[in-house]
């Protein structure tokens, strides 16, 4: 009898470790990262529909080594830090500049890049970045950006300049108008505009007078633990073999 109650008690225990497992399992929280889907280097859908970019991979690794699970989820640029607040995402590792209207919103990690804003004009125009923004012209730029806001608020508003800024949901969509000369040029990041001269019969024409960034990746203000974490992470990557190995993959440095 007392073998009976023994044998029952073990399939009990067991029974109960194994729903415990899956109740831990279903549990576990899997951090979702907000990206723009069209962002190349550092963040895009490659043609089988799977995430990828320097950002994407880069996170990938930082969650591998800090021991949690993370899942990329394309969306729209300019909803971003919206979705985020909202908890629809988590994270947004996407090639995202660290400003101070961001920052009244969200947390941000440690700088991991410096980029110069730039424009993009057709390879064999004679315009200059200074001749780009004259008045009449078209000026193609990612809405949600903020080389969006500095233009609007820097050159047209403040600084009285007349040419059109027309607005994106991606700066590939912007580097295409040019080629097909439905613009001038295209405002950008310096990394995205040199993966968009490698594709495409364009160039880069210069700065046009933007302040150098900082990219950071963008977290909820009370996810204080997760931003501790992800930091670690970041700065474990930046001193890796693995960070020039995505450099030299993704990007020109």
């Amino acid at each position: 009898m007392r073998k009976k109650w023994l044998w029952g008690a073990a399939v009990a225990l067991s029974a109960l470790l194994v729903l415990s497992a899956t109740f831990a399992v279903a549990a576990e929280k899997v951090y979702i990262n907000g990206i723009d889907a069209n962002f190349p280097p550092f963040a895009f859908v490659d043609k089988s529909g799977a995430p990828d970019g320097f950002d994407v991979k880069a996170l990938d690794w930082i969650a591998k080594e800090m021991k949690f699970k993370v899942k990329h989820q394309p969306m729209d640029w300019d909803g971003i830090i919206p979705s985020l607040k909202t908890k629809k995402i988590d994270i947004v590792a996407s090639g995202m500049s660290i400003s101070d209207e961001r920052k009244k919103e969200v947390a941000f990690t440690i700088p991991y890049w410096k980029i110069k804003q730039v424009l993009v004009a057709k390879k064999d125009t004679k315009l200059t970045a200074e001749s780009a923004l004259a008045d009449g012209n078209k000026v193609g730029v990612q809405r949600g950006t903020t080389e969006a806001k500095w233009i609007a608020e820097n050159l047209i508003k403040k600084g009285g300049k007349k040419f059109e800024l027309v607005q994106y949901d991606s700066a590939p969509l912007a580097v295409e108008d040019v080629v097909n000369g439905r613009i001038v040029a295209a405002a950008m990041d310096d990394q995205p505009a040199e993966d968009a001269v490698k594709k495409k019969p364009v160039k880069i024409l210069g700065g046009f007078g933007m302040p150098d960034e900082d990219f950071g990746y963008a977290i909820r203000k009370e996810d204080t633990e997760f931003l501790k974490k992800v930091n670690e992470g970041l700065k474990k990557l930046m001193k890796s073999p693995y960070w020039a190995e995505l450099k030299k993959q993704y990007t020109s440095k």
